[in-house]
């Protein structure tokens, strides 16, 4: 079975006042690993520390692709190898990459070369997709646009169920597509209400949790991450419910 992570954009107002002790808050929650969405600044080193102390290890870093092109690129892996993280994760496309199936077959080259350099450093390089990706495009969707023109051993797959599920696709089927190409899972549940769909504690949604982790299971995905976007109270208190709520649903 996978490890339990928190992608730390679920407490990202926490980590802005205060990073390294929402890191330490969110360890004792009983998180396995932690993925990251930005450093505020923090020394590689400091940030190492706290996690060897508080025995998490690191679950991937969304690193904008900006951060992953040039000159950037040796820095952002030098970082992430200072923290012992092996997955470089691409998290967002700009417009601009995404406008036409000519872009995404460019944006696909382009992740080929960021791939070939994680693979060249040690490092995982990973794609995390939104809603947005499923548009379609000459009867293709943008998400099969990228990662049928990237190569399966350079670009793996960090699929969010939730927003797979928003767009109207069944997650359970991408992943038995792509199989071993998906990694890492971004476990957050949804919930119509009123009729908007928001992202709400796992367990109290409309995803089957179970069934999904079972999917990735058979394909060893190594991390499934909990994140949540809308809140009705305090964040750090749904990460502590999600990770219950994530615990009692594999216990069964």
């Amino acid at each position: 079975m996978g490890k339990i992570a928190l992608q730390l954009y679920s407490v990202r107002e926490a980590a802005g006042k205060n990073f390294l002790e929402t890191v330490r808050k969110v360890a004792d929650m009983g998180y396995d690993g932690i993925q990251f969405a930005g450093f505020f600044d923090t020394p590689a080193e400091e940030l190492k520390k706290v996690m060897d102390g508080k025995g998490i290890t690191a679950a991937g870093s969304h690193m904008g692709i900006d951060t992953l092109l040039g000159d950037n690129l040796e820095q952002t892996l030098e970082y992430n190898h200072i923290i012992g993280n092996d997955f470089i994760i691409c998290p967002y496309l700009p417009e601009e990459y995404r406008k036409t199936s000519e872009d995404y077959n460019k944006t696909a080259e382009i992740l080929n070369e960021i791939g070939q350099k994680c693979k060249e450093n040690g490092f995982t390089f990973v794609y995390h997709n939104h809603d947005f990706e499923f548009s379609l495009f000459d009867g293709e969707t943008g998400f099969e646009l990228l990662f049928d023109h990237t190569d399966a051993d350079l670009v793996k797959i960090e699929l969010d169920c939730y927003w797979a599920a928003f767009a109207g696709f069944e997650p359970r089927n991408i992943i038995e597509k792509y199989g071993e190409r998906v990694v890492s899972l971004h476990i957050k549940d949804v919930k119509n209400v009123n009729g908007v769909k928001r992202s709400i504690e796992i367990g109290s949604g409309e995803l089957d949790i179970k069934s999904l982790l079972n999917t990735g299971d058979q394909f060893g995905v190594r991390w499934y991450v909990v994140e949540q976007e809308h809140f009705d109270g305090d964040p750090m208190e749904s990460s502590r419910i999600n990770i219950q709520n994530l615990q009692s649903i594999l216990a069964k």
